[in-house]
């Protein structure tokens, strides 16, 4: 091995992240110790194996990450899947792919980089927070009013479509619906329609038949067949192509579907949960989301309201993401000062819950250990921010405590009659009520 090519490899082993090459046959060529740690191999076990034999994660069971790149020339970035170690455990993972080319840009193989989340995934399911409905933080009127719905359509079968811009928590709401229904034992399946290609999209719905196409090397069921009895989520339903939104409005109204390249009619029992980022109206207009596709879709139309419009809810996910990024980074942060806190209440959060969440998770890992979130720990983009006005938390020390209580009594401790007698919003109360330490 060369100088360089130790070099290299002594870089890739220093990371955290799980790193794994392939040559052109997807036979792994190297893997880093990272990788090793995660999945329970020794880098002399899997050299010269395919790499979906050791990997084994769930996209691999569909079309190789390395494949998909190929196919749609973008790159896969933070691809929530999941992988299974030697010993079977299954992982919860980060994943990224891309293709390695030669100084003549031509491919000569792939990387796939990934990490373990499950350490996050057990602190998110073990945080009890108020108002966590089925992981979703959610105390304003807008939220608590879908929480509301999801409860009330438990028993109903009816497909459901949820808007929403990027960030909102669309997966999160799909979630909550299939744990809530008669179905919640069932299989359940998600598809992200934005990240196949037109071809490959059908036959991962579908399914399809040896021979149907090049890499058909033989018959493998869609996700309607596997989910059968169940629920699937279709998530940025309105990037699929039109040709197979005509073939998904046939199972909605009939549940019946062919496999590519096969005229066998099958029928399949399927609850469909869709999602969309784009705004419909304009979609329908442009031709790009078929109207009678819409209304088999827009049965229970579920809105998610973007952050921005519901910043009562900052304060509470923020106490949340604090909670959880300490854990996982195993600090003592205790909570946010009254200045940081100003700057994320006026921010406008175009990347909504997304964004706030890693707006914390940057901040945590900046905080000293037993210190409190201050402004020097955010981002520079929230810094250097101007839009809104900072909450008047200075009024907050001249008000009386015990006027605050014989008010709060006086209202049965209803927040939103206080706020409106005081002239104040509920999160400017909120503040309130934390800095004289009352409680309910």
């Amino acid at each position: 091995m060369s100088t360089e090519n130790k070099f290299n490899e002594e870089i890739l082993n220093s990371i955290a992240e799980g790193v794994i090459t392939v040559d052109k046959t997807f036979k792994v060529n190297f893997i880093n110790r990272a990788a090793e740690e995660i999945m329970g191999f020794k880098k002399e076990e899997v050299l010269g194996q395919f790499c979906k034999y050791i990997l084994k994660c769930d996209l691999c069971q569909t079309k190789c990450p390395i494949g998909i790149v190929l196919e749609t020339g973008s790159n896969l970035y933070d691809y929530s899947s999941v992988i299974y170690d030697k010993k079977g455990n299954r992982k919860p993972i980060k994943l990224n792919a891309a293709i390695l080319k030669n100084s003549d840009d031509k491919p000569v193989g792939g990387v796939i980089s990934f990490r373990d989340i499950s350490e996050l995934e057990r602190i998110k399911q073990q945080s009890d927070i108020i108002s966590n409905f089925f992981g979703i933080v959610g105390h304003s009127k807008a939220m608590q009013e879908i929480f509301k719905l999801i409860m009330e359509i438990s028993e109903s079968d009816a497909t459901v479509l949820i808007l929403g811009e990027s960030g909102t928590g669309k997966e999160l709401i799909a979630n909550a619906i299939q744990a809530t229904s008669t179905r919640k034992n069932k299989p359940y399946l998600k598809v992200n329609c934005s990240v196949f290609p037109q071809n490959l999209l059908a036959s991962e719905l579908f399914g399809h038949v040896k021979g149907a196409f090049t890499d058909a090397v033989k018959d493998r069921p869609g996700r309607f067949e596997l989910a059968d009895g169940g629920t699937i989520f279709l998530d940025e339903v309105a990037e699929m192509p039109p040709h197979t939104q005509i073939q998904l409005l046939r199972v909605l109204q009939e549940g019946t579907f062919e496999r590519v390249g096969e005229s066998i009619t099958r029928k399949v029992d399927v609850r469909v949960i869709a999602a969309t980022n784009i705004e419909i109206h304009r979609a329908l207009k442009e031709g790009k989301l078929r109207e009678d596709l819409y209304y088999r879709l827009n049965v229970i139309p579920v809105l998610i309201p973007p952050l921005r419009e519901r910043k009562e809810d900052i304060p509470h996910l923020i106490k949340h993401f604090i909670e959880t990024y300490s854990k996982l980074y195993k600090k003592n942060i205790p909570d946010i000062s009254d200045a940081a806190l100003d700057l994320l209440m006026k921010y406008p959060w175009p990347g909504n819950v997304r964004e706030l969440e890693n707006v914390i998770e940057y901040a945590i890992v900046r905080t000293k250990n037993d210190s409190e979130i201050d402004i020097s720990n955010l981002p520079s983009n929230i810094k250097n921010t101007s839009a809104g006005q900072s909450i008047p938390l200075k009024s907050f020390r001249t008000e009386n405590a015990a006027s605050l209580l014989s008010l709060l009594e006086k209202h049965k401790w209803n927040k939103t009659k206080v706020a409106k007698e005081l002239g104040i919003g509920r999160t400017t109360l909120w503040r309130m009520m934390k800095q004289l330490n009352l409680e309910e």
